[in-house]
């Protein structure tokens, strides 16, 4: 019986805003063999590997921001499973990424044991086995992030071999050593970057591979995955960012305007992005109108599931004092007194990393003051308040990163074409100023906290701030940062401190207006208790019993799931 790949037969693809080669849809059916002879379908071929990334866009219930304290879950599944904390071996939800990344790996073996027997003249070929080898890095980290020690795969099997084939798991540091050696044989065979104007960019580069290994060297000097704390694991995140900074030189700065940088289009220049998924008019995604209120016909993430919470807002510092606006007291969040919050004007002096990321009450969005306030008679409200639609968030506020400005059209007819980030420079920064926290520089942490605030104008990490508060600053330097970017749901994890955050009852705003005075009040309001929900066995996700049968026994099951 003939093998078949289908594969989308074309010329050269681009990664440009112009044309994006990680959408490949297939329009035809050809031989196995007649991939392997011709130049284009090899190129194809070798471009669908691409999509084993997976961006934060691909869909409205793929967000993992509604799997953290970033949003109020008002639905409970997707991601927002996690909040619930309904997750099970048969139940894996959204951050399951088991069959994806070994139907990928199987794609790259084979990928790069047709290369070495080509004899066709493939000008990128060795470009193309580099970004193979990279993309294979990749997928074992996001695997290990995820389950801990996998299986380790090199070969690939047709379909009535691959149903007696079984495998068990490698440990944790024989895929971290895996995971280098495929970086080390990538690096030369890759230019060291592209700009974001260039129709490569989006393809493997030696700065990617180097992000990919800062990014895995302090997952895994973090708490979760080093409960000993070895300090030389620490260091190696240090090296890891410090070398990349080393080699990168001058070519990548943090974008001057925080907010902008996010809603620039695919092909536009910035240089903070080391990495990112561009997307074209034809290929592009529906993010705004995934995710923005009523007004725009929207819808909030779905059933408004992705509006972001209070919990996150009451996290932005104040920008005259640099201060947090709260603090915790034997368990409980109060107001700082010394930061000049003021509960009755409470967007007012913030770090604008919060407007440039949250809609609001008050908010001007696109040239329209949002309204999310209800009437203290309850007999009229704001256009965007939450009576208005059930896709108007119940948090009363709106997503705002990514969303287009008024140089992009916002419709079900329109793509948008916003590239999605996976690695930019901030991250390097705020990398290399928690290794140094952890080996005991508090310094150099500070100096590495303050560059990325700086960007936003805000006030320096003063010297006097040590020990546990700077950690404290630090962790949520990177929550606000990196809000909505996919890097919560993770650092919770391996910071081992989603016992705390993730039992923490999620809350929104009410706002309420005096239609005669046109005061306002406002009101924090508990939406979801969600103490107990969040459990040890969540720190990692557990492999489907599906895959746990079909290996017979010799594939365990994640350790925290073991006994479940």
């Amino acid at each position: 019986m003939k093998k078949y790949l289908i594969i989308l037969v074309t010329t050269l693809f681009s990664l440009s805003s112009c044309s994006d080669i990680l959408d490949v849809s297939p329009t035809n059916k050809v031989t196995d063999a007649a991939v392997w002879e011709d130049a284009n379908l090899i190129s194809a071929y070798q471009v669908e590997l691409y999509n084993c990334i997976q961006h934060g866009f691909r869909s409205w219930n793929d967000w993992l921001s509604k799997g953290t304290d970033e949003t109020y879950p008002s639905i409970t599944w997707g991601p927002s499973m996690y909040q619930a904390g309904t997750m099970t071996p048969d139940n894996i939800g959204s951050l399951d990424y088991w069959n994806t990344g070994y139907q990928y790996i199987r794609k790259i073996n084979v990928f790069i044991d047709k290369m070495d027997a080509s004899n066709l003249d493939l000008p990128n070929k060795g470009r193309w086995v580099a970004e193979a080898k990279f993309l294979k890095a990749w997928i074992y980290f996001q695997l290990i992030i995820r389950y801990g020690g996998v299986p380790l795969v090199d070969e690939y099997w047709s379909i009535d071999e691959g149903t007696s084939v079984t495998f068990t798991r490698n440990t944790l540091e024989e895929c971290i050593t895996e995971i280098e050696k495929l970086i080390a044989d990538a690096i030369p065979g890759l230019p060291q970057s592209y700009t974001t104007t260039n129709a490569n960019f989006g393809r493997a580069t030696q700065d990617v591979c180097r992000a990919l290994l800062s990014r895995m060297y302090l997952y895994m000097a973090s708490p979760l995955f080093n409960p000993t704390n070895d300090r030389a694991k620490w260091q190696k995140a240090a090296d890891a960012a410090l070398g990349f900074m080393t080699k990168a030189g001058d070519t990548y700065e943090l974008y001057a305007d925080y907010g902008e940088g996010f809603r620039l289009i695919s092909g536009s220049q910035n240089k903070e992005y080391i990495f990112a998924r561009n997307f074209t008019s034809t290929n592009g995604h529906d993010a705004p109108m995934d995710n923005l209120g009523r007004r725009w016909g929207a819808y909030g993430g779905w059933f408004a599931s992705n509006g972001p919470s209070q919990n996150l807002v009451d996290d932005y510092d104040m920008k005259s004092t640099g201060l947090p606006p709260f603090k915790w007291v034997n368990g409980e969040k109060v107001i700082n007194a010394a930061s000049g919050y003021d509960a009755q004007n409470p967007y007012k002096d913030r770090d604008p990393r919060l407007a440039a990321t949250v809609i609001y009450d008050g908010s001007d969005y696109r040239g329209i003051t949002h309204e999310m306030w209800i009437a203290t008679d309850e007999s009229s409200w704001g256009y965007d308040s939450y009576k208005q639609s059930g896709d108007n968030p119940r948090t009363n506020y709106i997503l705002r990163k990514f969303m287009p400005e008024l140089d992009q059209d916002i419709s079900w007819e329109v793509k948008c074409v916003v590239p999605w980030p996976f690695f930019r420079l901030a991250e390097i920064y705020l990398n290399y100023a928690e290794a140094m926290f952890e080996l005991g520089d508090e310094d150099v942490c500070r100096e590495y906290m303050n560059k990325v605030r700086d960007r936003v104008d805000m006030p320096d990490i003063p010297s006097t701030v040590g020990g546990e508060e700077l950690r404290e600053r630090l962790y949520n330097e990177r929550r606000v940062e990196f809000a909505f970017e996919s890097h919560r749901i993770f650092d919770v994890r391996r910071w081992k401190v989603a016992m705390v955050t993730e039992n923490r009852d999620i809350y929104g705003m009410d706002i309420y207006k005096d239609i005669t005075t046109g005061i306002k009040k406002y009101t924090p309001v508990k939406l979801y208790e969600k103490k107990g929900n969040f459990n040890e066995r969540m720190y990692l996700i557990p492999v489907s019993n599906d895959e746990i049968r079909k290996n017979g026994g010799t594939l365990e099951q994640t350790s925290t799931w073991i006994g479940y």
